[in-house]
């Protein structure tokens, strides 16, 4: 994980000592939330003492295994609610492993039902999800540019610019992109 502005400062810090908030609320070992995250303890264990960044899928299973969306976790790390979030202010969140960078173009707050997220994924690049954070949780993705496969709960689907996928999560999904075109999309989550 890179930051990328002034806003992203101590982010793995901050990331890190939230997991280790997360598992000791629930009253969880390492071991624990090992098996039920599929990650392995020692990586566990780097992550809540910041000695490692997290990776796109790692933090998926983790926000799984604690019934949290990944912006949900990322909200719990940053600033309170502002109603006009300048582009500047707006957190970014780079996993250079998958070629995935995502912008939190307007974070989840408390007080608002949706955020939405501004994406883009390298060309050739896979991030899989073994499970929804939250079943039933609704996504509308607008693509801008390039070309992207997704799969939801075992359907799949190609996107193109203009194109708008709806859908609700209550399984796997998967987004990749071909080997010749990266993508540029936009999130909203409800």
């Amino acid at each position: 994980m890179e930051k990328t502005n002034p806003a992203d400062v101590g982010l793995d810090r901050r990331i890190a000592d939230r997991l280790k908030a997360l598992r000791q609320e629930r009253g969880w070992s390492l071991d624990e939330l090992a098996s039920r995250a599929g990650v392995s303890r020692a990586t566990l264990s780097r992550l809540e003492n910041a000695e490692v960044s997290a990776t796109a899928s790692v933090l998926g299973k983790l926000c799984a295994a604690y019934g949290l969306t990944m912006s949900r976790l990322m909200r719990m790390v940053e600033d309170e609610f502002l109603p006009l979030v300048p582009q500047q202010a707006q957190a970014v969140w780079v996993d250079d492993s998958a070629g995935f960078r995502r912008r939190s173009v307007s974070p989840p707050a408390q007080q608002l039902a949706g955020e939405v997220l501004a994406c883009e994924l390298d060309a050739g690049a896979r991030i899989a999800y073994e499970r929804s954070p939250r079943p039933g949780l609704e996504h509308h993705l607008l693509m801008l540019e390039g070309e992207l496969a997704i799969a939801v709960d075992g359907q799949a689907y190609r996107l193109g610019p203009g194109d708008c996928l709806r859908y609700q999560l209550s399984g796997a999904s998967e987004f990749s992109t071909p080997p010749h075109s990266g993508a540029r999309y936009l999130l909203f989550i409800v």
